[in-house]
């Protein structure tokens, strides 16, 4: 079976919600996920895309059943740590640099839970490399060396890369999944995401 890949940006709180939902899915389909960073600012400018902030600002009512929408999903499964951060949108290139920094040290489901709370549970300013600091710090991680390894040209290119190769695959925003080759984009399509594993294996 193809592990099926979750393409994220932290700065969507979508893809936090995906992101808590997925250990579920792991756990009836016998699937490892696999993350994968892209930067959702050059998602949106290489195809056009805008944030749902933006494209619906001139309808209200839009703006309004988007946010009940995420309160059903938020209590069907029980994400009651789940915040609005008072920041958004945050520029989220050091961060997303960052994850892929994680990986190159070997820290990189915890690099992604802890920047995941501070966005969206903990209403962090994670564009403030004084507050990404502090957040790594606080969870134990090697804050200094991320944030050097952020500033590495191969780093650099390795987020650019999956980006560019995201948007190559159809990807025009975050959260996205592939089983295979079959792209799914919505936290809304975890359901047929996971139907996608099970007819896989």
């Amino acid at each position: 079976m193809t592990d099926p890949e979750f393409l994220f940006d932290f700065g969507s709180p979508n893809a936090y919600l995906a992101h808590k939902v997925i250990p579920e899915i792991e756990a009836r389909t016998g699937a490892s996920f696999i993350y994968v960073p892209v930067l959702l600012g050059g998602v949106f400018k290489a195809t056009g895309n805008r944030s749902p902030m933006e494209a619906f600002a001139g309808i209200p009512a839009k703006l309004a059943y988007e946010g009940k929408e995420r309160d059903r999903f938020v209590r069907r499964h029980g994400l009651s740590r789940f915040a609005p951060n008072p920041h958004f949108p945050v520029n989220t290139l050091a961060i997303m640099r960052g994850a892929e920094a994680a990986r190159t040290l070997g820290v990189f489901e915890a690099y992604i839970e802890a920047v995941f709370a501070a966005m969206w549970e903990q209403g962090a300013k994670m564009d403030d490399p004084a507050v990404i600091a502090a957040v790594l710090t606080k969870a134990d991680l090697p804050a200094e060396k991320l944030m050097a390894l952020t500033q590495d040209p191969v780093v650099k290119e390795r987020l650019l890369t999956s980006t560019t190769r995201a948007v190559e695959r159809g990807v025009f925003g975050s959260p996205s999944f592939f089983v295979g080759d079959d792209l799914f984009f919505g936290k809304d399509k975890l359901g047929e995401v996971e139907t996608a594993i099970a007819a896989a294996a």
